[in-house]
């Protein structure tokens, strides 16, 4: 009989992950056994103080690994991509505790909220990390349940479970796509590590590699929520809790592109040329239906929605192009574009509060005249995903086209460039309604003042300090994303 050698652990390595799922734990079970009035308090001060701690150390991790290293038998893989998207995942996660402070409702099921927001950052961070098939699809399927349950956790509200219904079907049948090509390649090459997947390639039936390919990337689009794999974003981003929305639109995305990134680049180089073409199509349609959906949108949230959907074209852009360029223009697009969208977000969550119901463009009437500070975050943030300065999305969307250009693709940047020209209309109608339609159609809040939100607040103006000091700082982060993609075998460039 052989004998099971444990394989060798680097705790530190995963200190992200444990110190984000440990402060999950403590916050469960403290919460059973306090004042149901209390335990909102506790749990954000637990969530806050982890996502603080666990942000710290992808930090330090960062700083000491100039080189990538396998860890737990090579199952996970330790280096600056994975540690800054961490980073991200924290950070979108502390904003969205801040968002989530004076949420209406759910104060007997705030330790449960906490904690699964915990774990869902925790199994970002692990999923981010994947060195194999089999860790890829755990991470994936961690964090997805995690949020399930966390678009429909505001169980009074109906719109909230056909939400969390949607996206639990919608989710798990693009987790058994994914699955279902990670066998097909696992059977063509008999590998589930992504470098010896890439090195089985050349001697494997290309027919299974090729649909294997096909189904990982589609698996991995449904959560980037790229076209035509979007179906679900707009009614979950409507149905979900605000909070929960804006942590989906942001941290989601961190997760589920730099997967992609790391997956195409290390264990597909062979078929880079398919590869590019296919996600090339997927920006085109990407940007078409997200942007030309968002002009006839009065929802808010749905207008956001469709955005998302937009932006992950863009996103996607950076990775078609194929070559060390979009790395860096992905990674830093990702810092600008979280801090947006979290903070427009928790703009709508706090004029949610004050109306107690949806909010439309209507009901933005004379927002911000009411609420200047937040109308004018709102405003930049909208400047922000249009891909104006002062907002790090402007040189994002530059880096993304610039990446195109240079693989010799002008005509995708030409697309890129008529999108964001399309999306100037419906962004430009947020703001048009908050500072210039007249204030008598106002919707009045309810209760009569506005509520007082510290809290909320922080959070927006945390966001505008990143937007903008995206922008102004973009040389050292640009050099942070150099960094972090220097060990990818890109295909080109």
């Amino acid at each position: 009989m052989n004998e099971f050698t444990a394989p060798s652990i680097d705790w530190s390595a995963l200190s992200p992950v444990l110190v984000s799922l440990g402060g999950a734990v403590v916050v469960l079970l403290v919460s059973l056994f306090l004042p149901v009035r209390i335990r909102r308090g506790f749990g954000a001060v637990v969530a806050s103080v982890c996502f603080l701690a666990a942000g710290a150390a992808a930090i330090a991790l960062f700083a000491a690994d100039e080189t990538g290293r396998g860890i737990v038998a090579d199952a996970l893989r330790r280096d600056r991509l994975a540690e800054l998207a961490e980073i991200f995942v924290m950070g979108a996660g502390l904003l969205t505790v801040g968002v989530s402070f004076r949420e209406r409702g759910g104060g007997d099921r705030a330790g449960e909220y906490y904690a699964l927001l915990l774990t869902a950052a925790s199994g970002m961070a692990f999923f981010v990390s994947a060195s194999n098939l089999m860790t890829l699809f755990l991470g994936l399927e961690w964090f997805s349940i995690c949020l399930y349950v966390l678009t429909a956790i505001a169980v009074e509200r109906l719109s909230g479970l056909e939400a969390g219904l949607k996206y639990l079907i919608v989710g798990s049948f693009g987790s058994a796509v994914l699955l279902f090509g990670s066998a097909l390649v696992y059977g063509a090459t008999g590998a589930i590590g992504f470098e010896q997947i890439a090195a089985g390639t050349d001697d494997a039936e290309r027919l299974f590699v090729v649909a294997g390919l096909a189904m990982i990337l589609v698996g991995l689009a449904f959560k980037a929520s790229a076209a035509p794999f979007h179906m679900w974003t707009p009614d979950v981003y409507e149905g979900a809790p605000t909070p929960i929305t804006g942590f989906m639109s942001a941290a989601t995305k961190v997760a589920a592109l730099v997967v992609t990134l790391r997956v195409l680049v290390t264990v597909f180089p062979s078929e880079a040329e398919l590869w590019t073409v296919a996600l090339a199509v997927i920006v085109c349609i990407s940007l078409a239906w997200g942007n030309l959906a968002a002009l006839v949108q009065t929802n808010v949230k749905r207008m956001l929605a469709y955005s998302s959907i937009s932006h992950a074209g863009f996103l996607l852009m950076a990775i078609a192009a194929g070559n060390a360029l979009g790395g860096r223009a992905l990674l830093y697009y990702l810092i600008a574009y979280s801090a947006v969208s979290v903070g427009s977000f928790a703009v709508v969550a706090i004029r949610e509060r004050e109306l107690a119901g949806p909010v439309t463009l209507a009901s933005l009437a004379g927002f911000g005249w009411e609420r200047p500070f937040l109308g004018t975050s709102m405003a930049l943030f909208m400047f922000g995903f249009i891909g104006l300065p002062p907002a790090g999305i402007f040189l994002g969307k530059f880096y993304v086209f610039s990446a195109v250009i240079d693989r010799g693709w002008t005509w995708l940047a030409i697309v890129g460039v008529v999108a964001t020209v399309v999306s100037v209309y419906y962004y430009a109608g947020v703001i048009r309604a908050m500072f210039m339609q007249r204030r008598e159609l106002a919707v009045v809040a309810a209760g009569g003042s506005p509520p007082t939100d510290r809290a909320l607040v922080a959070a927006v103006a945390v966001a505008v300090v990143v937007t903008i000091g995206s922008f102004v700082a973009a040389d050292p982060l640009l050099e942070i994303a150099r960094d972090a993609v220097a060990l990818l075998p890109f295909p080109e460039g």
